[in-house]
């Protein structure tokens, strides 16, 4: 076994929440600080570890795809780019749900529970009220909390954490990551249901024929892979070619060379696709240097192909929040939206965020230029004037109108008001592409 390989075997036995650390694998394992650096890089690719910025890298639950669209807190950490006030030792916790708390502590502790993350502004006592439910807390707007509450979080292991994003952006950059993890969930690769070669029975070229009656005898499995002493695969054999054989004869005269075997980044798909093609049981999985990584059965693609039809396939986006209560009330003379300002659309000062700004003004744009021209379009730029804030439940007009409209290009001037009174104006300017 490598020391690289060492080490990722060292990583996968700490329990989940231990701080790891160059210097301290160096010294224990005896390696080279740059071997241990390397090596922790490949686990924090793996989703074994997850390094946060002021905290350090920690051993994380390595996540099924089944439950890919759950992060943990220290992911979270790195999505806002926010800092640990307490409950560090919680932050490998996975988070089920979040909760945006822009309402009165009553009504929103009606929707905190054990296991939620509450994004949440300067406001110490819920902070205290969502760590006694058994949820996180995400503090927007860089507010740091009392010491009380940090000994709590301390005490609980439920991490509070603090971004200076406001909750607009905190809420679009999670749903974004979910989102983008639940696009990537859809396509399950050989690497999420391989059975690591820990824990595959294979055979090895110095082997004679009774090896696989041995293993035959104690499985009830006919095929193995057949590997060298650096675990490089030879070939596979199975009950077909034992056959009337002497136990006594070598392994390798009797096994099939070069078999059908496929890498970790393999899509499960695919390989379902060899093994009913070719008729095969199971799959040698191998790397670049035809090293042998595990092996996956048809049984486990079968069952991955059926989780992958359960999974829901999409996330909601803030754009879909902020498109769900656009209202068209457009008459003869102009072109007219309406919109109510939630609490998912407002920063830490409870007035609009910049960002749904833009994702009106663009919704407004587009649905406008596409009455022009059928076909999707590219926002080059937007050029925004905040003239006044725009409260929470608060209802806006938004009043696009076309200036220019080319064959390939559109300019829109967006106006927004309250009350008939303008709180916001922009520019858009857009490429317009056939479909």
């Amino acid at each position: 076994m490598t020391k690289h390989e060492q080490i990722l075997q060292h990583i996968r036995s700490l329990e989940v929440g231990n701080k790891i650390s160059v210097r301290h694998i160096a010294k224990v394992l005896n390696v080279s600080e740059g071997t241990a650096y390397r090596a922790i890089k490949d686990a924090e690719n793996q989703g074994l570890v997850s390094t946060i910025e002021r905290v350090g890298t920690i051993r994380i639950e390595k996540k099924l795809k089944e439950n890919i669209e759950r992060l943990t807190y220290a992911e979270v950490i790195n999505i806002v780019e926010g800092s640990v006030l307490g409950g560090r030792d919680g932050l490998h916790k996975t988070l089920n749900k979040f909760v945006i708390g822009a309402m009165k502590a009553e009504a929103m502790m009606r929707y905190v529970e054990a296991g939620n993350l509450l994004i949440v502004g300067n406001r110490e006592q819920v902070h205290k009220l969502a760590l006694e439910e058994g949820s996180a807390v995400l503090i927007t707007g860089g507010f740091d909390t009392t010491e009380d509450v940090k000994h709590l979080a301390d005490e609980l292991k439920l991490p509070i954490i603090s971004t200076s994003y406001d909750t607009f952006t905190v809420a679009t950059m999670i749903n974004r990551a979910i989102y983008d993890q639940l696009i990537k969930k859809e396509i399950i690769s050989v690497e999420d249901i391989l059975i690591p070669v820990e824990e595959t029975n294979f055979l090895t070229t110095s082997h004679t024929v009774e090896k696989w009656h041995e293993l035959n005898n104690k499985t009830g499995h006919s095929r193995y892979p057949i590997v060298g002493n650096d675990l490089k695969l030879h070939g596979i054999v199975t009950a077909k070619d034992v056959m009337g054989v002497s136990p006594f004869i070598d392994i390798e005269k009797v096994m099939t060379k070069q078999p059908i075997t496929v890498n970790s980044q393999t899509s499960v798909a695919s390989a379902a696709h060899m093994m009913v093609w070719e008729g095969i049981e199971l799959l040698p999985v191998i790397n670049n240097s035809k090293k042998l990584l595990g092996v996956i059965s048809r049984q486990d693609v079968l069952k991955a192909l059926q989780m992958v039809q359960r999974q829901p396939q999409v996330g909601d986006t803030i754009e879909d929040l902020v498109t769900r209560h656009f209202e068209d009330v457009s008459t003869a003379r102009e072109h007219c939206f309406q919109l109510e300002v939630t609490p998912q659309m407002t920063n830490h000062l409870g007035t609009i965020s910049y960002g749904v700004m833009t994702t009106i003004v663009t919704e407004a744009g587009s649905r406008v230029l596409r009455k022009h021209k059928k076909g999707d379009l590219v926002v080059e730029n937007i050029t925004l004037f905040f003239i006044k804030p725009v409260q929470i439940d608060t209802l806006m007009q938004v009043r696009p109108k076309v200036l220019e409209v080319g064959r390939k290009f559109g300019k829109v001037d967006v106006e927004l008001f309250h009350q008939d009174q303008i709180v916001g104006k922009a520019m858009l300017m857009a490429q317009l592409i056939d479909r």
